[in-house]
């Protein structure tokens, strides 16, 4: 063996070495690089601080704000900033309507939306009791009756089959850690024809001064939402810095 053949040879032991130690230190990349393609989600190694590592559909899943951020969700600059008043015109309630705050938090659209709803009531889901806690305590502080707290799980909103009229999620769906598994049980929830109505914040606008993985496009939401077979009927642009956007379960 000459001196370039021994330089060859060692150079590839090297390579495999250095191979071996980066597939036993990273499992995990060998496990998503293998089933990336007949899998809804994708684990990546590289990505945002702000995110999971988690993707679905090219876009990574956000984290999710827990229940230490509720004086933020109840600020009092929160009307101005986002609108959420005008959110509630828009949707046009009828009074039996029955309505699913997915997401709810601290039930600050639950609470806004339940007068409107004479007969009707609200579906407060959240997947963090201490939320839900909030939201009792408020109900009993107010005397509010109307209004149900659900236990939600990672994926499944726990909605009675085929119920609601109309299911909202105001700047929390992009931190659904299961979207696909939460969108097919709010669709097994919904009524032929009910609503899905999503308020997030303009993903297209770089000015908007908001982390990239809490914003959403419109094409992404769109491609998200037709994938468990919602069919987009509008988007609504007339809040500062939010897409409204509207989709349809199929009545058939």
């Amino acid at each position: 063996m000459n001196c370039k053949q021994k330089y060859n040879f060692l150079h590839s032991t090297v390579m495999l070495l250095v191979m071996l130690c980066y597939l036993l230190l990273n499992p995990t990349s060998v496990v998503s690089a293998a089933t990336v393609s007949s899998t809804v989600y994708e684990q990546r190694l590289i990505h945002s601080p702000d995110g999971t590592g988690k993707f679905y559909m090219g876009r990574e899943i956000a984290k999710v704000m827990g229940h230490t951020g509720a004086l933020w969700l109840e600020r009092p600059s929160r009307e101005a900033e986002e609108q959420p008043s005008k959110v509630i015109s828009a949707l046009k309630f009828q009074p039996n309507n029955i309505v699913a705050d997915i997401g709810a938090g601290t039930g600050y659209m639950s609470f806004r939306i339940a007068p409107l709803l004479i007969k009707g009531k609200v579906l407060a889901v959240d997947i963090q009791p201490e939320m839900l806690d909030i939201i009792e305590f408020l109900k009993k502080e107010d005397n509010i009756t109307n209004v149900e707290p659900i236990l939600a799980t990672l994926s499944n909103p726990n909605l009675p089959p085929e119920s609601v009229d109309l299911a909202l999620m105001v700047d929390a769906y992009h931190e659904f850690e299961y979207p696909r598994e939460m969108m097919e049980g709010i669709m097994r929830g919904l009524k032929p024809g009910g609503r899905v109505v999503l308020v997030e914040y303009r993903g297209e606008n770089p000015f908007i001064m908001i982390k990239a993985l809490h914003k959403m496009t419109q094409r992404q939401v769109k491609k998200e939402m037709q994938a468990v077979g919602l069919v987009w009927r509008e988007t609504k642009n007339f809040l500062p810095q939010q897409h409204l956007m509207v989709f349809e379960k199929p009545t058939s």
